[in-house]
């Protein structure tokens, strides 16, 4: 389980969120609609652990432990994964490299090559990370690393954001197998929380429960695909008056 209790946030000086209240059972994916600039990403950036998000106030509790204080990599050993918006370029640090890294005592050719064919980037297994990768491509690469890695909790930033039709359907299949949803529901641990400004990620992973956030807070929690509706139909103005 995660759950986040009256979390409050700054970076800088200036604070983000304010008294967010956010609980994904086992098995359970969630997804977080907002507009530009209203605290999505600081929530992810805060949960995974960045040092320049200064939790103010609350805590993040995650499989029964306060991980409110562990730095990035303490979390990451937990379980904790995330994919980014616009991940770095890392040169000198091939795609064989990461996959080895992230698959760890489970790194063989065997395991590398079926982790690559899932994501189809066998051929990009020598070149650097994300050097000269198409949208769809980095996308590819970032479930890639996270496929290897196997983590509880998974935290995805837009990841439908500049991607083809082409490649949405296989991000799509790949965050199903990252989050286990072949698996029955009572024999699932992985949790997923997903930033989605189009919600076109819905048409291919389902997601149990929906918030929206405004200016720092959550204004709005609820059936996904209902919520989506809304925004489209009203925009975000008729989430801030049902918080009136």
């Amino acid at each position: 389980m995660l759950e986040i209790k009256h979390l409050t946030v700054a970076v800088g000086k200036e604070e983000i969120l304010h008294d967010v209240n956010m609980t994904i059972s086992t098995g359970e994916t969630h997804v977080l609609f907002g507009p530009n600039g209203s605290g999505k990403t600081t929530l992810l950036m805060t949960i995974m652990g960045f040092p320049r998000y200064k939790v103010l106030k609350g805590k993040i509790l995650f499989d029964g432990k306060n991980v409110t204080n562990l730095s990035l990599d303490e979390r990451a050993r937990l379980g904790m994964g995330m994919s980014f918006q616009r991940p770095p370029v890392v040169r000198g640090v091939t795609m064989r490299d990461m996959v080895t890294a992230c698959l760890s005592e489970r790194a063989n050719e065997e395991n590398i090559r079926q982790m690559t064919e899932k994501a189809d980037l066998v051929h990009f297994l020598e070149r650097e990370i994300n050097y000269g990768f198409s949208g769809g491509e980095i996308k590819r690469s970032e479930l890639l690393q996270l496929l290897a890695q196997k983590p509880l909790l998974t935290l995805l930033d837009e990841p439908e954001s500049g991607v083809d039709l082409v490649n949405i359907a296989l991000i799509g299949k790949l965050l199903n197998e990252i989050l286990g949803k072949d698996c029955p529901i009572r024999d699932r641990r992985a949790m997923g929380l997903i930033i989605t400004h189009t919600g076109h990620i819905l048409d291919y992973v389902n997601a149990r429960t929906g918030y929206v956030m405004l200016k720092g807070r959550i204004v709005c929690e609820g059936d996904p695909h209902e919520i989506l509706r809304t925004i489209k139909e009203k925009g975000y103005r008729e989430c801030a008056i049902c918080r009136i």
